[in-house]
Parts: structure tokens; sequence; C-alpha cells
């Protein structure tokens, strides 16, 4: 079933994304579309203009942007009998006081692809912080490709130029279609990378063979066990195992091969009956990360995943985001004690109320130092409309469908009841959903509504 576009996002461009060139050097002007930052605090800016400066590595920089640019206009996988709509093909930048993060979604909602410049990628901090659209037309993608060949490289994200910015015929317009599930996966994919740990570090030419040895295409996924300083592949999973559903999801770390200095890999705990799940690849590239996320198969968008259904089915997890929402600064790494002790919650009820702002976007989360960040997503809607098992679970408590007990509940669903029990990891429920996926893609709508029905003190 497909999910209708809940409205429309409009890139409006003072200047497209261009190159100039001069003497041996070249400066990359992005053209930036709306969004948030420190510059003002008026509302949301037009035009945010963030940084200037060299790049002190332009070519592994260069590289990823091409990548996540890539990723961006890149549907891996395409239902039978449905229409190809228009994807969202500009990523999004996010400066975090000394560092730049490029991040894209593949049309398909199963691929997240960031691009961290960290402070040693630039010459000197970014001048404000916050979040916008850049314009990464062909234009762009050429000079880019230009860049990675060498030669010193000015980065401008946004410009201050007064003549640039006022000039009417030089503003760029395409109006493009918002989908529901893109909204639901970039939140999705920030809670879920919450619940992953590295489970494997290769350095140097291990990590070149491993990723050069991966197959182009496999029929089904894949699990990259440990084994000494390496990962081998494996047809099934095993502790300390990481997913790799849909191997030609990893193409875009062919232009990047060459500058990496080694490669880590995230998942969640597996056991040898584990279903497929979610990973994370991150490249190490010096001065820059670059890091695909991948959802647990190459149909399956991450809007689907569930991972936030429990924060945002919990009143007050709800407070608790909207209270720590007001202390979010843009530090690079959000100090989960430092906000808890300001919000006076307990640092576990902080954590629940950064991830209840995943939701809507204005938290992501950074795999390689374990933390939170501060980003505000340039749309407008809010998510929580976005969940069809959430409005399923309210709605079977309003209808008296849910009888709590001990240790769980009872649920009226359709022509059957079913069985609720609380346990963990996962909730258990006796309905056929939850019998396919088991957990992992978060609750079904009876364990939401049972929860909901007696308030534990956990969300």
């Amino acid at each position: 079933m497909t999910e209708e576009t809940e409205t429309e996002l409009l890139y409006r461009y003072a200047i497209p994304s261009q190159v100039r060139r001069a003497d041996n050097s070249s400066e990359l002007l992005l053209g930036t579309s709306g969004g948030s930052t420190t510059e003002t605090t008026e509302g949301p800016a037009a035009h945010p203009y963030f940084f200037k400066g060299f790049l002190t590595r332009p070519a592994p920089a260069a590289a990823g942007m091409l990548a996540c640019a890539a990723i961006a206009r890149a549907r891996y996988y395409h239902a039978p009998g449905s229409a190809i709509a228009e994807i969202i093909r500009d990523p999004v930048v996010t400066s975090n006081e000394d560092r730049l993060r490029f991040e894209s979604f593949s049309g398909c909602c199963g691929v997240h692809a960031r691009l961290d410049l960290l402070p040693d990628a630039l010459d000197e901090a970014p001048r404000a912080s916050g979040t916008t659209n850049v314009d990464f037309g062909r234009p762009m993608r050429a000079a880019l490709a230009g860049a990675v060949a060498g030669g010193p490289v000015l980065l401008s994200v946004g410009t201050d130029e007064v003549a640039v910015t006022t000039m009417q015929g030089s503003v760029t317009e395409r109006t493009v279609p918002l989908p529901g599930r893109w909204l639901k996966g970039f939140g999705e994919v920030q809670a879920l990378a919450a619940g992953m740990t590295l489970v494997a570090e290769l350095t140097g030419p291990d990590a070149l063979r491993f990723v050069r040895g991966i197959p182009r295409r496999a029929g089904r996924p894949l699990w990259a066990v440990p084994a000494g300083e390496t990962l081998v592949l494996a047809a099934s999973p095993r502790p300390g195992a990481a997913c790799l559903a849909g191997t030609q999801r990893l193409a875009e770390f062919g232009r990047l091969l060459r500058f990496a200095r080694g490669l880590r890999v995230y998942s969640p705990a597996v056991d040898a009956q584990s279903l497929p799940v979610p990973s994370a690849w991150e490249l190490d590239l010096g001065a820059a990360r670059f890091t695909l996320t991948l959802s647990p198969g190459h149909y399956r968008g991450f809007s689907g995943e569930g991972a936030l259904l429990g924060s945002l089915a919990a009143d007050d997890v709800t407070a608790d985001a909207e209270l720590v929402g007001v202390l979010l600064g843009w530090s690079p790494r959000i100090d989960i004690g430092r906000m808890a002790a300001e919000a006076g919650l307990s640092p576990e009820r902080a954590v629940l109320a950064l991830t209840r702002l995943a939701a809507s976007g204005r938290v992501g989360y950074d795999l390689a130092e374990q933390s939170f960040f501060h980003r505000e997503l340039p749309f407008g809607p809010a998510l929580d409309r976005l969940h069809p098992r959430l409005a399923d679970a309210r709605a079977l408590i309003a209808s008296g469908a849910v009888t709590p007990h001990d240790g769980g509940a009872s649920v009226r669903g359709g022509h059957a009841e079913h069985q609720v029990t609380f346990a963990a990891p996962h909730d258990v429920c006796t309905c056929p959903w939850w019998g396919r996926y088991r957990g992992t893609r978060g609750p079904c709508k009876h364990v939401l509504a049972a929860r909901m029905a007696v308030r534990p003190d956990e969300p």
C-alpha cells in the first residue's frame, strides 16, 4: 500500500549552486533554501548562510558530497505496478558549531546517507549554526567531480553577497512532493541508530579488501561476522553479526574507497534466531566520515520500522520532549547529563524525550560519537499523524477493546481476541502481524493499545 503525499516542498534558491574558478583554486558556492539559523531569532531564514572557508582535504570531501547527492537521486526498489514519483534530490545540511553534516535519503526510503565534515576538514569554524536544503543540481555535481581531481577548494554554504541575493532573475524554484513515508523515515532512522552499537572496526587494507569483496547483488540478506581483524559474509545470523540486506546499496562506497582509512559497522544485538535488522556502515575518511544506514531489506523503507511508536504514544514523553526541545543548543554533541539536569529529568527520560524529538526531525544521532545532535529539518508538518498504527491503537482504546490484566492485556481486534504479554526486549502479541515480524518493526497496534491503557512507568 502506498501512502499519499501529505504536502509539497518548495525549493526557492536565491542562486543555483555554482562553481567559480580563480587561478588554480575553485569556489563551490552552495545555494540554500529555507531552514533555521542562529543568525536570526525571527523565525525561519529564507537563505541561511553558514560557512565560507577552504576544505583542508578537498578530494574526499567533494567525493563524499557527490556520494550523498547520488543517494538522494537513487531508488533501490520500485514496487511493481506503482508510479515512479518525483523524489527529493537536494540534501539537507546542518551546521553544528564546528562541523558540517550533509544528509540525504534514497527515493525508496531504504538508505540514509550522512557525510560529516569534521573540524579538521574545515580551515575555520562555521559562522552560524542551523539547518537548510542545498541545491545539488547537475552543474554542482559536475563541479564536485572536478574538485575530486585536486586543487584547493573554497566552500561556501550560502552567501552574504547582497548583489547576488537581491537579483530577481537569479531565483531558482522547483516544487516536489513531500511524501509522508519519507518524513517518517527521517525520524525512524535516528531512533534505530540510537539502538545500535559498534560490532566491527576494520582498518587500512582489511577494510578495503572486505568492501571490494562484497558481491554486487545478493538474493537474500547476508550477515557480516567478525573474524579476526576482518569480516566474513555468512548466510545466517549469529551473535555479534551485522545484517547486510541489499548489497547493491553500498555501491556509493566505490567512489570513496581510495580515501578510506577504515570501516566501522554498527548493528543492534542479534542472535542465531534473529530476523533481518537495520545496520550502519561508516567509512573513515580522515577528517570526514561517510555513513550509510540500511533498512532490513532492499524492498523496505525506514518509514514502516516503528521505532518511534512507543515514544509517540506516551503522553509523559511528549511533555518531556517539549521541555527538552527548548534546551536544545547547536553543540555537535548533546550532553545528556547536562540536559537532564537542566530539565529536571532522569537521564533515561531525557533520552526518551530526544528520541521523541527525532520524530519531527529535530534530532539526529551520530553513531561514531554515540550521541544525539540538534538539527531542524526544513519541513513544516508534524509527524505524529503519519503513524497509522498509533491511530489504530487509540481507536482500540476508545472502543473499549482493551482489557488489562497482570503482565499484559487482552485486546479484541476484528473477529479475534489477541493476548499481549509485556516482556523484554519486546512485548509479545498473538496477532499474525507480530508473528511475522516478532518485534523487529516496532510494536503492533495491540501492544501499543495495551501499553497506553495500563500507563506503565516506562513507555
